[in-house]
Order: structure tokens, then sequence, then C-alpha cells
């Protein structure tokens, strides 16, 4: 099961290389000049104590305004490199691109970054999570199998027995599980969703009642009154240009 795939392609992860007082990626060096840490900054830029200690400078951009992946990462994510090879390797590679300026050597640098985003996210995910959210569901091995079904397949007519169902837990335990670990109930995130999915949609020019039924609303009228009491404006608002709050 990938608990990724669809929130980075939903989103469109991008990483490129960037000045150090912009950046919100940076991989930190000992005082050898190794590489042993990568830090992704999720609520700002790399604090000033530790740009003496940088040894490669990048920039994390997530498409769309809502992203509850990247709401539910810690402040400070990091992921150990002194102890994985690989992940040094990667490194290396980026830094000589960097450095090197050569044909095509910001497109490698670019995708090489993205690698270890990725790499650094599943250690997130294996990790888990202290606080209710998102991430600790996705941690969760018996609940993430809900929210997986819930990202892959948000048109899909969800109630709590057969998402229960997917999960292999009773009702009442998936119900209880569920509001526990991810902080809401099964149907309230899975209209949270819905609704940002929608959003994204509407923002690229798609059609309301289109969208609708994409998302499994009843009606086209339906569906407007969710998104209004959500976002407090109508769907053919924002079809227009017109930019909505976090829900």
């Amino acid at each position: 099961m990938d608990r990724l795939t669809t929130l980075l392609t939903q989103f469109h992860l991008s990483v490129g290389s960037t000045e150090v007082t912009k950046a919100n990626l940076v991989v930190l060096q000992d005082g050898q000049g190794v590489a042993v840490r990568l830090c992704y900054y999720t609520k700002g830029t790399v604090p000033a104590h530790e740009v003496a200690r940088v040894l490669w400078a990048g920039y994390v951009d997530w498409s769309g305004r809502v992203n509850p992946f990247l709401v539910a990462l810690p402040k400070v994510a990091t992921y150990d490199l002194a102890e994985n090879p690989e992940a040094q390797g990667l490194v290396e590679i980026i830094c000589n691109e960097a450095k090197g300026k050569r044909c095509g050597a910001q497109s490698v640098v670019n995708r090489l970054a993205e690698v270890l985003i990725v790499r650094m996210l599943r250690h997130q995910l294996e990790h888990g999570a202290t606080e209710p959210g998102l991430l600790a569901g996705l941690a969760d091995p018996r609940i993430n199998r809900a929210v997986v079904a819930i990202h892959d397949r948000p048109g899909q007519s969800w109630d709590n027995a057969s998402l229960a169902q997917e999960a292999g837990l009773s009702l009442s335990r998936f119900s209880e599980l569920f509001s526990a670990t991810v902080g809401e109930t099964p149907m309230g995130y899975l209209r949270r969703w819905r609704l940002i999915l929608a959003q994204q949609d509407l923002q690229r020019g798609a059609r309301v009642d289109a969208v609708a039924r994409r998302y499994a609303y009843a009606s086209g009228e339906a569906f407007s009154r969710a998104f209004r009491r959500a976002y407090g404006v109508s769907p053919m608002a924002v079809r227009k240009g017109e930019t909505v709050a976090s829900v």
C-alpha cells in the first residue's frame, strides 16, 4: 500500500536550489564537511544559527493553498544522513552538480532533491506522530488503509462501515480509533479531503456540476452548500479566480 504517491501527485512537489537565507530545506554538515542531517523547515526558513553548517540549500514548494500532509508535518522535519550511505551519495551528486553548473545540472539537482524529500517523508511515516493528525493516521497500521482509500478513491460512496471494512476493524472500534488518531471523524476527514480536491479542480476551471459528481455529491446544489459552508465563497466564485481560506 502506497501512503505517499497520491499526496505527492495531488500537490505537485518540487524542489530546487536557492540561497541559504531563502531556504526551507538544507543539508547540514559536521566539522569535517560530511553531510549528517537533512532538515525541512515546514513553517519557515533555515534559522540563522544553522547557516554556517549548511552544505546545500534548497526550497521545497507544493502547489495548492491547502495541503493536509504539509500541515501535519512538524515545524522541523529531519532525516539522519550519517548512517545512510545512499542518501549521502545523493547529497554528494547534488553538491557536485550545483557547483559544476554543467548543462542540465539544475534538473539533476531538482530531481535528486525530490528523492531526498520522499525519503524524509517515508522516515516521518515510519516514526509517526505524537499528536493526532494525518501523519499519525498514515503511520497507524490499522487506520492508514482507510485514510489511503479516502485519498485514492475520493469519489467512492464511502460510509463508516465501508471504511471500517477497509481497515479490517469493527465499526465501533474503527470510528473510535480513527477519531483519536486523526483528530476528526472518518466522515469529517472524507468531506474535508473532497473539498480540498474540489477547490483545486475549480481553480483549474472545472465545471461545478462535474466536480459535484466527481466527489459523490447528490447534486450541484448540495456541493455548493457544502463548499460555501467550508470556504465562505461559492464554487463558481473560486472557478472565476477568487481565493479561499483554509478548510
